[in-house]
């Protein structure tokens, strides 16, 4: 007599509704509680624990949760709905590997070896660049250490004239399986550390490992209107790959070195201009320091210290757009802090002609001091 299914979302204790989430999660739980190795031989514990699993195989699968909202068990366990079958669950490694001290739960293990082809490490740069190289674009030439795959062995890591050969413990998979309970447990195979292959004759250049250590020199093109903590990625560039597997990437961090009369400020450019007293009373054409040289600014007469101009398109250009930030001139009133003998009887003169205008022009002003003082 056969013993008809819960739902699977009551086996979880979720709604329907319920995100992959809280799926996740609520089986996370149950397996953690139920799992054979916390229950050693209480059978209700390990029928619990292929349940919940089995609701998770299906649930987590949207195609498959698809079909189970709409047909139930049957859209499911049929002959060709792919029903539950824990050895090619690999989620479950996720599930337990942090608890149980194995992440190679039924064969979703992640091997070492040399002989395993897989990314090469990134690698980062730093490269101090001028102010102007960091508006205008440039290039500089980088020489830096790197793993390459060796060319003597072309990166098998065995001497010329042999091969690696298939690892005999694992027969080449990387890793042996045991028997857990029901499930079926992958671990690193020790012989050949996960490689799946062996070598007796290593490569006397590299001595086995595949790669050797060589100094790089190449060109880095520098884009105008990057900044400080810009990152340049190079493809390729970084170190070679174990096992045949592509290289990794490049990093070039830059830093911009500070200009002595500009400062930046995304896209604009800032500079102070100093000028005297006369020249703020009277108005003038000054000298203006751009990344262009120096261009002619009109001061409009009665400027005060603080006044800003702008000069548009002067500034640094956008990395994307290539559209330019403008040039902001900061107007820096200087008064002078010795004065010759003929310099300080025209001041005196100026003086006297100038309103003692230092009284405030707001009335109420005064009457908010004495009401501050009392």
């Amino acid at each position: 007599m056969s013993v008809a299914k819960r739902d699977y979302y009551e086996v979880l204790g979720v709604e329907r509704g319920a995100a992959d989430g809280e799926v996740k999660s609520a089986y996370r739980k149950l397996a953690l509680k139920y799992h054979p190795d916390r229950n050693p031989g209480d059978k209700e514990a390990e029928d619990r624990f292929k349940e919940a699993a089995e609701a998770y195989s299906v649930l987590s699968d949207q195609e498959k949760r698809e079909r189970y909202d709409r047909f139930g068990h049957q859209g499911v366990n049929g002959p060709s709905a792919g029903g539950f079958n824990p050895a090619d669950f690999s989620d479950f490694s996720d599930i337990f590997g942090d608890f149980f001290g194995f992440g190679d739960l039924f064969g979703g293990g992640r091997g070492g070896g040399r002989g395993r082809a897989q990314r090469g490490s990134d690698l980062q740069y730093e490269l101090e660049i001028d102010f102007e190289d960091a508006v205008f674009g440039s290039s500089a030439k980088i020489k830096f250490p790197r793993r390459e795959s060796c060319s003597d062995c072309e990166g098998s890591g065995a001497a010329a004239g042999s091969a690696p050969k298939t690892c005999s413990t694992c027969r080449g998979r990387g890793q042996v399986y045991y028997q857990q309970g029901f499930f079926s447990v992958g671990r690193t195979c020790s012989a050949c550390r996960g490689a799946g292959s062996v070598i007796e004759n290593p490569c006397q250049t590299c001595r086995g490992d595949g790669s050797v250590r060589n100094d790089r020199e190449i060109s880095v093109n520098i884009p105008p209107g990057v900044d400080s903590g810009t990152r340049l990625r190079l493809s390729g560039e970084g170190e070679a790959g174990p096992g045949g597997g592509p290289s990794g990437d490049l990093y070039v961090l830059l830093q911009v070195a500070e200009h002595p009369i500009l400062h930046r400020e995304g896209q604009d450019l800032h500079c102070e201009a100093p000028i005297n007293v006369a020249q703020a009373a009277l108005g003038d054409e000054i000298q203006v320091a751009t990344l262009e040289g120096e261009q002619r600014l009109k001061i409009k007469p009665g400027v005060q210290s603080g006044a800003r101009y702008r000069l548009r398109h002067q500034g640094v250009p956008h990395v994307q757009s290539g559209r330019r930030g403008d040039l902001i001139v900061h107007i820096q009133l200087v008064t002078p802090e010795k004065l010759s003998s003929e310099q300080r009887k025209h001041f005196e003169a100026l003086r006297d002609l100038l309103p003692a205008d230092n009284q405030p022009k707001d009335k109420n002003f005064l009457d908010k001091i004495r009401d501050f003082l009392g």
